[in-house]
């Protein structure tokens, strides 16, 4: 038997092509076997490139990549579970309807979404916003007042502006009331861009 010190890798040859076969049977493997909680994957877009994290339960994550990738992975590491993959086949379905999204084909997001990042207040924003249809705006205030808590603009802003779930989750559909576009979790281009593909459609 070769002990550990004699491997060499000519007795255990890894190249690239065999982590790759590697990395794509633990893909397939690891739901199944439950030591996984958290899949991910890299898309492109006309906003550049999104993150997005999924569950068993849905959807729990869509992130821009100025809010830096591994940070987000570290914070859904920290608060949701360390055991994280990606696992690009995992997400196809989430990954199919946004570029459908950019591309004009869809106006609505048929998605099971994780909800575990949002909590009271900010939670109740987060189920309304999807409310907002299509190429529709709402202020900040009148966001407020539609979830019942018309005094409570700012909060309302807080939530849209840590909406976990920015493009799929439409808070990029919330103004100010002088109609200016307030802030967003991509970027004010990106925002722009996103009602922009909306107006026009």
């Amino acid at each position: 038997m070769t002990s550990p010190e004699e491997l060499t890798p000519d007795t255990f040859p890894v190249n690239d092509q065999t982590m790759k076969a590697l990395h794509r049977r633990l893909e397939r493997r690891a739901p199944e076997d439950g030591v996984v909680d958290i899949s991910y994957r890299t898309l492109e877009t006309p906003l550049g490139r999104l993150m997005l994290a999924a569950t068993n339960n849905g959807l729990l994550r869509v992130a821009f990549e100025n809010e830096g990738f591994d940070a987000v992975l570290n914070t859904l590491a920290d608060s949701v579970s360390p055991r994280i993959l990606e696992a690009p086949a995992a997400l196809d379905a989430p990954a199919r309807e946004i570029d459908e999204y950019f591309g004009g084909r869809r106006r609505s997001f048929d998605l099971r979404l994780d909800r575990t990042l949002s909590h009271g207040f900010r939670g109740e924003v987060h189920e309304f916003l999807p409310r907002i249809g299509y190429g529709e705006t709402l202020s900040y205030k009148d966001l407020a007042e539609r979830v019942g808590n018309p005094r409570a603009v700012r909060a309302v802003g807080s939530a849209c502006a840590t909406n976990p779930l920015p493009v799929v989750v439409p808070c990029h559909r919330v103004l100010r009331t002088d109609g200016a576009l307030g802030g967003y979790v991509g970027g004010l281009e990106a925002k722009s861009t996103l009602l922009e593909l909306e107006a026009s459609a």
